[in-house]
């Protein structure tokens, strides 16, 4: 066994440990996968490319929900879902991937969400249409890619703090996510709070720590 999970880290911290797949060969996931199933333990995947999950073999597979659209799966099933405390906004249909990573991470933990997608600021209008909806959330987080205006708009719109996740969406100056991440980071608009360019689950782990500590409050 070359590898040393962290299998108390949900207990410890709040938040399960992910497997971050992109960077592990085959082997190296089949093994984790079967250490989890001695265990009988749930477990999120995370980064498991369509080519990934294929390479796997059928005994390593067996029982993965597996969605290619996040590149994530889940060993385990389904868990039942706390009513939607969380709004994931998404300005594009081309943010979709980071938007369900977060969905994803929420529901392997037990907390449904609401996704709001395409309502970029390039057409305000998407966006006030559903913007009570969004409203209602404790927590929201926010997806998007090129100028990342969407982050300081639902900044000055809502309630609850907001979750920036830029993306690598874009292209010219935009490329990479990097221009996006820099309107998060600069962000005129107070309670907006950002995580790395891609990351759909850390923006999960932070709402979820967010509701955690309401919970706690409230007890």
């Amino acid at each position: 066994m070359d590898f040393t999970f962290d299998w108390g880290r949900a207990k410890r911290t709040g938040l399960p440990e992910a497997v971050l797949c992109s960077a592990k060969s085959p082997a190296q996931l089949a093994e984790i996968l079967a250490a989890a199933r001695e265990r009988n333990a749930r477990l999120l995947l995370t980064r498991l490319e369509p080519a990934g999950f294929a390479a796997l073999g059928a005994a390593a597979r067996a029982g993965l929900d597996y969605d290619p659209l996040s590149r994530s799966a889940v060993l385990g099933g389904e868990v039942a879902l706390a009513a939607a405390r969380v709004a994931v906004v998404a300005a594009g249909t081309s943010d979709l991937p980071v938007a369900r990573e977060a969905e994803r991470t929420l529901a392997f933990c037990g907390h449904g969400a609401r996704l709001v997608a395409d309502v970029g600021v390039a057409g305000l209008w998407r966006l006030m249409e559903r913007i009570e909806e969004i409203r209602a959330c404790r927590v929201v987080i926010a997806v998007a890619g090129m100028e990342g205006a969407l982050f300081s708009v639902l900044g000055g719109l809502v309630a609850a703090p907001v979750i920036a996740v830029p993306t690598s969406v874009g292209y010219g100056v935009a490329e990479g996510g990097r221009a996006a991440l820099s309107s998060a980071l600069a962000s005129c608009a107070p309670g907006v709070v950002t995580v790395n360019i891609d990351n759909g689950f850390g923006a999960a782990c932070a709402a979820l720590k967010i509701l955690g500590a309401g919970a706690s409050e409230n007890g």
